[in-house]
């Protein structure tokens, strides 16, 4: 019986830490695919409908055409995105996306 107890406690507390979980944040990490036929050179996200653009994810560098990249959101606590790029011609997008349910996204 007492090992019936044991287990019965252990199961319990595996319970709780899983009851928890969604109350954490979580990071989001997704797949950006530049099919453009122009580099990005600036990337931002942030929370569907939140006020200021988070800082320039590429932080410098540039996805060149035809190419992708992993992309990591610390601590996101969100599935809906804003994201921005801004491509070496000037020109800028804007879209939604849902990053967990589609962990790709696909600049055409």
């Amino acid at each position: 019986m007492e090992r019936q107890t044991g287990m019965r406690k252990t199961l319990m507390a595996a319970v709780a830490v899983l009851a928890a979980a969604p109350a954490l944040a979580q990071d989001i990490q997704f797949t950006i695919v530049n099919q453009s036929g122009v580099d990005i050179t600036e990337l931002y996200a942030r929370a569907a409908g939140a006020g200021d653009w988070e800082e320039n994810i590429l932080a410098g560098a540039t996805l060149p055409s035809g190419n992708d990249g992993t992309v990591t959101i610390a601590g996101a606590g969100a599935c809906e995105f804003d994201l921005r790029m801004v491509f070496a011609d000037g020109d800028q997008l804007e879209d939604r996306a849902n990053l967990c349910e589609n962990p790709s996204y696909t600049i055409n």
